[in-house]
């Protein structure tokens, strides 16, 4: 079955559209993290034994302590299921194989993955796994029509390709000159993933309104509206903008609006 495109209305009345992620390349994803995984776990369980001074034969004979053991196993689990959960979280709703294969998670509703959206859907990856080899997942994902399994549909989520718009000429807008001239880049503004999580959609409303007047204000209302957009703002980086120049605060404006304009714009 072929990714299907998907329109997806946000709470704030904007259109999207997106491409769901079918089968095959949610399985190469799949395919890769378990590499991963498995590479990690074996790792674990080599550091394990050169701890206790162990050999392999030591565990598959089950000569090793059973609480070591029972152990290992319990922290196996919660590896492979909290890298799924982790990664989805705190990296936009990727995994290092959803990366590679360009695609990720997200809600039903156009945004970003939450918290309780991703443990819900990965906790229910035990029942999609059954009855071996992720058989119930895979034949939903195939059959569904948004290619949903059932982690997908209890947590209101939904995997979609990235877009990868290939020979287009992108317009470049007359902020993106100003941030270009400037020589800023979203890097230049270190915030984590924790920290990104504290913005909404008012926030990116209120910045995006911002960088797209503030060029077109005179020098005095351009210094005004920067320093209130600043103190609405900066307490969510927890930063002390009270020493910092008007010049600096528009750099970390216009960087800010480089890191919220992936999370909320979204050019698929």
């Amino acid at each position: 079955m072929n990714a299907e495109q998907i329109d997806i209305k946000t709470p704030e009345y904007v259109s999207l559209q997106f491409q769901s992620a079918g089968l095959g390349s949610r399985a190469a994803a799949f395919i890769i993290d378990q590499i991963i995984l498995t590479l990690v776990s074996i790792l674990m369980l080599l550091g394990l034994l050169f701890m206790l001074n162990g050999t392999l034969m030591d565990f598959f004979l089950f000569d090793m302590p059973s609480y070591l053991i029972g152990g290992l196993i319990l922290l196996l689990f919660l590896l492979r299921w909290g890298y799924f959960f982790a990664f989805e979280y705190f990296s936009g709703g990727s995994t290092i194989g959803k990366k590679i294969v360009g695609i990720r998670v997200i809600q039903e509703n156009g945004h970003s993955i939450t918290l309780l959206s991703s443990l819900i859907r990965n906790l229910l990856r035990i029942i999609d796994s059954l009855p071996t080899n992720y058989l119930l997942g895979m034949i939903m994902i195939f059959f569904h029509s948004k290619h949903k399994r059932l982690g997908d549909l209890v947590a209101g989520t939904i995997v979609v390709h990235e877009r990868r718009k290939k020979g287009t000429k992108i317009k470049i807008t007359k902020i993106e000159k100003e941030i270009i001239n400037r020589g800023l880049t979203r890097n230049l503004l270190p915030i984590s993933e924790w920290e990104l999580k504290r913005f909404n959609q008012k926030d990116w409303q209120l910045l995006n309104t911002y960088c797209h007047r503030f060029l077109q204000l005179s020098a005095d209302d351009r210094i005004q509206l920067t320093r209130q957009v600043a103190n609405i703002l900066s307490p969510k980086l927890e930063m002390n903008i009270s020493d910092k120049s008007y010049e600096e605060l528009e750099n970390i404006l216009l960087s800010l609006f480089l890191v919220l304009k992936d999370e909320w714009e979204f050019e698929l």
